[in-house]
This record gives C-alpha cells, sequence and structure tokens, in this order.
C-alpha cells in the first residue's frame, strides 16, 4: 500500500480567514454580474419604444441598408435580368452600382439618379400589373434573406405595440409597398413612375422621393393622420435622410454611414448597427412618451399620380 506523503508546506493552499473587506468585494462582484446579466438581457429586448396607446404616433423605416442589406432597386434589376427584361451590359451597370452603394457606404445622389434613369429605361412600356407580380417572385428569390433581424424586431415592437409602420423610400413605391406587406408592415411611401392605362411611361411623378423629399412625404402624411411628430420615430443608415431623422422626436441611426454616425452621436441620437452582429453604442436616454397607433394609413402622402385618357 503506497504511503502517501503530505505536500511540503509551500504546495499547500492555506484558505485565510474572510475579512470584511474580502466579504464585502465578494459580494459587489456577486452583485454587478447579476446587474451586468440583467442590463443584458434588457437590451436584448430593445427597443425601450414604443408604449401602446398613443394613436398620434407612427414609425418610419427607410429600405436600403436600414430595413434590409444593399439596394432593393439593384436586387429586383437583377431579377428582371433573370426573366430577360434587358441586356446584360444592363445588368452589368446595376452591379457597379450596387458595388458603389456597398464599398461607398453612402447613397450618392448622381448614382442614386443613374439607377433610377436605368430602371426607368427597363419598364417602360410593361404593364404595371406584370411588373406588380414579378415582384412577388424576385422578392422570394433576392430579397427575403437580406432583411436584417435586428431592424425587423425593432419595427415588429412597434407592430406588437400598436402602432403602424411604414417604409419611406427612394426605391419605386409598387416595390417599397410590396416589402412593406411582405414585412406585415402598414405602408409604404417610395418614388411615383408614371403610367398611363396601366402602362409605364418611363417618366416620373415629380422626383425621386430622396432627401428633402422624404422628409416632406412624412410632414405631409403626418398632417394628413393627425400625427405628433415629436411623438414618431424614424429610422435610417443614411446622413441624406438627416431631414427626415430631424423630423421627429425619437431618431435612430441604424448601421450608419460614417457622417450619420458622427451627426447622431454629436446630437446625442441612439444608435443600432447590426452589419457586425454588434449593437453599436446606444446614445441618449429615452424619451418618457411613448410611440402608439397612427390612425388610418394611407400612401397618400405622396400619392399615386396617374394620368389617365
Amino acid at each position: 500500500m503506497l504511503n502517501r506523503m503530505a505536500a511540503p508546506g509551500w504546495l499547500t493552499p492555506r484558505r485565510r480567514p474572510a475579512t470584511a473587506r474580502s466579504v464585502l468585494a465578494g459580494e459587489a462582484a456577486a452583485e454587478a454580474a447579476r446587474k451586468s446579466e440583467s442590463e443584458s438581457a434588457r437590451e436584448a429586448a430593445e427597443p425601450e419604444f414604443p408604449v401602446a396607446g398613443d394613436t398620434r404616433a407612427a414609425a418610419f423605416f427607410d429600405l436600403d441598408n436600414t430595413v434590409m442589406q444593399g439596394a432593393a432597386l439593384f436586387h429586383f434589376g437583377k431579377g428582371l435580368y433573370k426573366r430577360r427584361f434587358f441586356e446584360r451590359r444592363e445588368l452589368a451597370r446595376f452591379a457597379w452600382q450596387q458595388a458603389w452603394f456597398r464599398i461607398a457606404g453612402v447613397e450618392d445622389a448622381a448614382h442614386m439618379q443613374d439607377a433610377q434613369d436605368s430602371a426607368l429605361s427597363i419598364v417602360k412600356g410593361r404593364r404595371v400589373a406584370e411588373l406588380t407580380s414579378i415582384g412577388e417572385e424576385i422578392y422570394d428569390e433576392y430579397l427575403a434573406d437580406r432583411i436584417w433581424p435586428g431592424t425587423r424586431a425593432l419595427a415588429q415592437a412597434h407592430l406588437d405595440a400598436g402602432q403602424k409602420v411604414w417604409l419611406v423610400t427612394a426605391a419605386p413605391v409598387e416595390t417599397a409597398t410590396l416589402i412593406a406587406r411582405r414585412l406585415g408592415l402598414t405602408g409604404a411611401l417610395g418614388t411615383v413612375a408614371e403610367s398611363v392605362d396601366g402602362v409605364y411611361t418611363g417618366r416620373l411623378v415629380g422626383e425621386p422621393l430622396h432627401g428633402p423629399a422624404k422628409a416632406e412625404a412624412v410632414r405631409a402624411l403626418a398632417a394628413a393622420e393627425g400625427l405628433d411628430l415629436a411623438r414618431c420615430a424614424a429610422y435610417s443608415d443614411s446622413y441624406n435622410d438627416v431631414p427626415m431623422l430631424s423630423l421627429v422626436g425619437h431618431p435612430y441611426a441604424i448601421n450608419p454611414d460614417a457622417k450619420l454616425r458622427k451627426y447622431a452621436r454629436a446630437r446625442e441620437w441612439r444608435l443600432r448597427d447590426y452589419r457586425t452582429g454588434r449593437k453599436a453604442a446606444r446614445i441618449g436616454v429615452p424619451a418618457a412618451a411613448g410611440l402608439g397607433a397612427v390612425a388610418g394609413g394611407t400612401a397618400a402622402a405622396v400619392a399615386i399620380h396617374r394620368r389617365r385618357h
């Protein structure tokens, strides 16, 4: 039988009696750990907004790179190319525009205008009903898997509280409305392409819903629906949407470009970044006012003017 020899004293850990200071340190560490866990759980259940019952509030979401990865118009363009709506050189043009969007991380007015012109030339002479039907297929093929889960959760929180949620985008209103419907949102404000007797003319009604035009659309909708913009929330990734974000009481910068991030931090707006799977540092303290439901939704704020003979 083996004899077990005692280890030398210098190898034997000695448990010293706990002092009042060590007990205090241990309790403080445990409390901090539980507090951290509690705070993490609260942050996972974002957002703090909305509070149900406010019928004079709504939420407005930009689309490209805010609700979905990349530009909706580009992905629809891929779907149309697959269906032989246009030639390979035009697809290459769309691809370049999308690459610029991803690399630059900002919405450049010239590139957006170029994309808009390309889209209008492609749909000219096509029936609105045909494009709408194809859009359903394209959504399933290219867009469904590109929705940011984090932003989708924010929109759902508004819906769950009885609020109405609108997309506000430079994308064609038919495209935006389709995406809003598939996500279960209230509706969409978007760029209106002119049609005559259900056929696209290749022209716009007014101008693309971009920058200041988005703010005007939200302002018009708020006036028509009796909303209090100070109670509303808006979400965007782009500095170009500062006019819309500044219009509401609760602006959020989502996946912000560099200029918007700097601008938002200076004004203590809250930020969320879902591109890396991490949430950006939260800025600001939520206001007490909740966001509620908006009575009756309508896209009439940027009404679809169709010329009919």
